[in-house]
């Protein structure tokens, strides 16, 4: 039988080396990434917007959408509504959208962007933008975008900002949470040629892509994380866009923030069930740091939530003899992270100019909302959520997202 220590030590091991690697990419978030050279107008766009019950917003958004600094006839709007009992499209038409309806039952957003997709590549767009019906996007997002597809890029992501840092302690988490992602995660992933983080909006995909993967075809609740792996498969890196903003409305409860992010973690999970075979049996076209890249981000989730494991298991052997291990060591590493995180939580509150009561909340309650990830990840290990729920939007304590620079 092997001995209890020797699996926690490997199991330590393994979770270790996975931290390993975001830290040493995180070291290089100091290195400034090349910009994209500004280009003339040329990329035709479809913005597509996947709404269930999302009245209160979405007419913002799409708004936002037709006072982009961009040639109007390069742009179509596109609400999808799925599965909808309130007025969006009436909101959607008002603000100016275009509506594309769903057919047939729809599980989750992968659902919708593949209908959506499958009826408008053959109208001649030349790259697709996913949003959020909940978000507001820069007035300079479609020209950036532009320019990184004319650059080459066929997968571009915009930075995400909370649109609603100040509207509680919760959300104001959130826009540290996004804030520390950029710094550490996208920031030093562009500047290494790396693939940065596909959050669910606001990035672009450039039709030869599509057509290249035969359309937009994710199968779980996290269309991102699966899209990202099916992109590194393939060796194709998801290209950063800083100057191209989106602003995602944040849960305001810490109780709708759970469900959320449990969802994410589900999400990703079964991602990597699915996505990693092909990504690791599959043709080294991706560079061996990308792909490894893309291997570690898809393991994290796993690595995080058997991260308790090694301990407690090296705590049993005495717990059985019944002598109880001295707890001093546990509370100073305890202890000590919790102040390093409220720390850096401070920073990045500096950095993003997060100043008000709520988001000064924040600051001090950002650890746990960090140490909430893990029963949340551990819980999505057994047992998944396969159900995508609907999370209301309308938060108020709203920011201009002309004025994030």
């Amino acid at each position: 039988m092997i001995p209890l220590n020797l699996i926690a030590r490997v199991l330590a091991a393994a979770c270790r080396a996975v931290s390993l690697w975001f830290v040493l990419t995180a070291l290089f978030f100091w290195k400034k990434p090349a910009s994209w050279p500004v280009s003339s107008p040329r990329t035709r766009f479809a913005c597509l917007i996947p709404a269930r019950n999302e009245a209160a917003v979405v007419g913002a958004l799409v708004r936002s959408l037709r006072a982009q600094d961009y040639p109007a006839a390069l742009c179509d709007i596109y609400v999808l509504p799925n599965g909808c009992t309130d007025g969006t499209e009436a909101a959607a038409r008002a603000a100016g959208a275009r509506i594309l309806s769903c057919s047939g039952p729809v599980r989750c957003k992968g659902d919708v962007l593949h209908q959506a997709i499958e009826r408008l590549l053959p109208l001649g767009y030349d790259a697709f933008c996913v949003f959020d019906a909940d978000n507001l996007v820069h007035p300079a997002f479609l020209a950036r975008m532009n320019d990184a597809l004319a650059a080459g890029a066929r997968v571009a992501k915009a930075r995400l900002c909370a649109k609603n840092p100040g509207a509680s302690w919760v959300s104001g988490c959130y826009a540290l949470y996004y804030g520390m992602n950029e710094l550490f995660f996208n920031r030093p992933r562009a500047a290494l040629g790396l693939s940065v983080k596909l959050v669910g909006t606001g990035f672009a995909v450039h039709r030869e892509l599509l057509v290249r993967m035969g359309g937009w075809n994710t199968q779980t609740l996290a269309e991102d994380a699966e899209f990202s792996a099916m992109c590194a498969a393939l060796g194709e890196p998801i290209r950063w866009v800083p100057e191209a903003v989106t602003l995602d409305e944040a849960p305001c409860r810490f109780r709708t923030s759970l469900t959320q992010r449990r969802r994410w973690c589900s999400g990703i999970m079964r991602a990597a069930e699915k996505r990693l075979p092909p990504l690791l049996s599959g043709p080294h076209s991706a560079g061996l740091l990308r792909r490894t890249d893309a291997v570690l981000f898809l393991c994290a989730p796993f690595a995080q939530a058997l991260s308790p494991l090694p301990p407690l298991l090296l705590a049993l052997p005495p717990l059985l003899q019944g002598t109880l291990p001295v707890p001093g060591p546990a509370l100073c590493v305890l202890t000590g992270t919790w102040l390093c995180l409220t720390l850096l939580a401070a920073l990045l509150a500096g950095h993003l100019g997060m100043h008000g009561r709520q988001e000064t909340c924040a600051v001090l309650l950002f650890p746990l909302f960090m140490a909430s990830w893990l029963p949340l990840q551990l819980l999505s290990l057994l047992c998944r959520t396969e159900v995508w729920r609907e999370i209301r939007h309308g938060c108020a304590a709203v920011q201009d997202a002309a004025k994030v620079t």
